[in-house]
């Protein structure tokens, strides 16, 4: 954590590759970007100037998935309802596949540590570069959310904790803040294949990799979701990092949704959306 505080990011641009759709609200293009040597590919929701969302410049969320197997993953994943939400409601959203996910490159990616450099890396793009005459135009780099989902929501921990830039965070269903406890997970779901260079690593010094240990350094606000009724990602780690924030005095916010499993459905995605509208809303506009 001390490195990844110490480094510098960005350096490069993002590149529009196409347009994936077009419509009344937004258009989405297929992006590219350098991370560290690697190429990182991903999605871009930019609201239509001067439509439904209005005239912008229009706060920019970083939208981060979950885990699926890399084999079966596509850019447009289940994750693409809650960007294109987030883009009706006038927010600039941009989706990187991270490393390792095709057609990204794959790199070094120990405790998804390479996944938060590919996540510090955009928000170093986004914030160094001048976008005229580019889609990026239409943002505000100066106020930026992150929203992560399980493997998302644990990238979304890390990068909140090292990028004074980020004022906003969702973290839904995320992962633990406590390491030990994500690669055991881990390797218990993979039946032993996954996390076990994780495993291995010397106990005494998962405190330089945990955020759970740095989490005084917050500077953002937080918004925390997390079902009841989730099958995979334990709901008490949430409830964990809730009371760990609220006794550091930080900004949290912390709901929970009876019935609802890791990936929510019907009406309890709905009030999710709602309140994760309302919470960006908030603090970013």
């Amino acid at each position: 954590m001390d490195y990844l505080a110490s480094r510098e990011y960005g350096g490069g641009n993002i590149e529009i590759l196409e347009i994936l759709a077009d419509n009344t609200y937004f258009t989405r293009y297929l992006i590219r970007y350098p991370s560290d040597g690697l190429l990182i590919y991903g999605f871009l929701n930019v609201p239509v100037k001067g439509g439904p969302a209005g005239d912008g410049p229009f706060p920019v969320v970083i939208a981060l998935h979950g885990y699926i197997e890399p084999a079966i993953y596509n850019t447009l994943d289940y994750t693409t309802g809650y960007a294109d939400a987030l883009a009706r409601a006038g927010y600039l959203v941009l989706h990187p596949n991270l490393r390792g996910y095709p057609p990204s490159d794959e790199g070094e990616n120990l405790f998804r540590v390479g996944m938060a450099i590919d996540v510090l890396n955009l928000i170093g793009l986004i914030t160094q570069n001048d976008w005229v005459g580019t889609p990026l135009e239409n943002g505000n780099p100066e106020k930026i959310g992150l929203w992560g989902h399980s493997m998302g929501g644990g990238i979304s921990t890390r990068v909140m904790l090292i990028s004074p830039e980020v004022d906003a965070v969702v973290l839904y269903a995320a992962m633990s803040g406590d390491e030990a406890q994500n690669w055991a997970a881990i390797n218990g779901w993979s039946g032993g294949t996954r996390g076990l260079e994780e495993l291995a690593f010397p106990v005494d010094e998962l405190d330089r990799v945990s955020p759970v240990y740095f989490f005084d350094q917050l500077t953002a606000q937080v918004s925390i979701h997390h079902g009841r009724a989730d099958e995979l990602v334990p709901f008490q780690w949430s409830v964990t990092t809730c009371e760990q924030l609220t006794a550091l005095e930080k900004a949290v916010e912390c709901w929970y949704y009876e019935n609802m499993p890791h990936t929510f459905v019907g009406e309890g995605d709905q009030l999710f959306i709602t309140r994760t509208i309302e919470f960006y809303d908030q603090v970013l506009k």
